[in-house]
């Protein structure tokens, strides 16, 4: 226990190292992008003299590490700042957002997950059969493509052509079931299922064939075992640690991939929110959304290695 507990301390430690870089690398890359946020609000008709004051009232006069120290000294504090484009609270703007995006990541986690599970343990137990392959194919192929180009197509066919879904993902009214909005996220979570599956479907895959080979499951097969029990009895549970990191991996995955999925969906999320305060070069918003992603992406890759380490406690043992 205490050697988990000093391995979990010292990847937290290492994660708060990585958001720190992550903040300069944003702060840096933010400065860089064009255009000028006065100009973009007050529009081509403003004076030199106005957007002075415009760049006077929202600090953007001052020096760019000044400017980092100060939003980095906020975010410490648990203040975000204010959206230049609104001028809303950003913790207010990401709240409404944050929400529809967890929604999104969670319905495309239950279906991608059970569904990457179920095709790996089955690929293996008919490994090299016709099966085997087509599954292969079809998800080589699926995350083969970019998720816009997998969403473009979700929508000609399903929404276009076959009118059996909507094209846009409108989930913003307050009194909307949950059954009227798990019909209009289905698109873009099926765009993320296809992405993630093959991943995690081809670990699952691999992980059972290699245990296969071990001296114990030949044991099992010389005693008379079904194939099906010999896997999901002795190989899956010895297969679950490299199972669950590619699991908790694609689920960071999930969380921070959906911005390209909701800008083509039109989908309510935080990543909308993000590439609309790039368009704007709203900096305060850009900051904050991307550290929130950094966040959770760290914070679910370290859930990754303490996971695989209590399912497997030799991995606390390197040699």
């Amino acid at each position: 226990m205490n050697a988990l507990l000093k391995l979990i301390a010292q990847r937290l430690a290492l994660g708060l190292l990585i958001l720190f870089i992550v903040s300069v690398i944003i702060a840096f890359i933010v400065e860089l992008l064009p255009g000028d946020t006065c100009q973009e609000l007050m529009g081509q008709a403003a004076t030199p003299d106005t957007l002075e004051v415009c760049r006077e009232e929202m600090g953007l006069n001052k020096p760019a590490y000044e400017r980092y120290f100060d939003w980095l000294g906020g975010m410490l504090t648990g203040d975000m700042g204010r959206s230049l484009a609104t001028n809303r609270e950003i913790s207010e703007l990401v709240a409404s957002r944050i929400g529809n995006t967890l929604f999104l990541a969670g319905f495309a986690a239950l279906m991608a997950v059970p569904l990457s599970l179920v095709l790996g343990m089955l690929a293996a137990l008919y490994r090299n059969s016709f099966f085997d392959r087509a599954v292969n194919v079809f998800t080589l192929s699926s995350i083969s493509f970019p998720e816009f180009f997998v969403a473009y197509l979700l929508i000609y066919f399903f929404a276009s052509r076959l009118g059996w879904f909507p094209g846009i993902s409108n989930v913003s009214s307050p009194d909307i079931g949950l059954g009227e909005r798990l019909y209009r996220t289905i698109l873009p979570a099926v765009t993320l299922t296809l992405v993630v599956t093959a991943h995690m479907m081809r670990m699952t895959r691999a992980s059972i064939i290699n245990l296969l080979a071990s001296p114990y499951i030949e044991m099992a097969r010389l005693k008379g075992i079904t194939p099906s029990r010999v896997i999901f009895k002795h190989a899956l549970p010895n297969a679950w640690a490299p199972i669950i990191n590619v699991v908790a991996l694609n689920l960071a995955y999930l969380i921070v991939g959906v911005v390209v999925v909701e800008v083509v969906f039109v989908y309510p999320g935080l990543g909308q929110l993000l590439v609309d305060a790039v368009s704007k070069r709203d900096m305060p918003m850009v900051q904050a959304g991307s550290m929130i992603f950094a966040a959770v992406y760290i914070l679910l890759n370290l859930s990754a290695d303490v996971l695989a380490i209590v399912t497997n406690p030799r991995l606390l043992h390197p040699r």
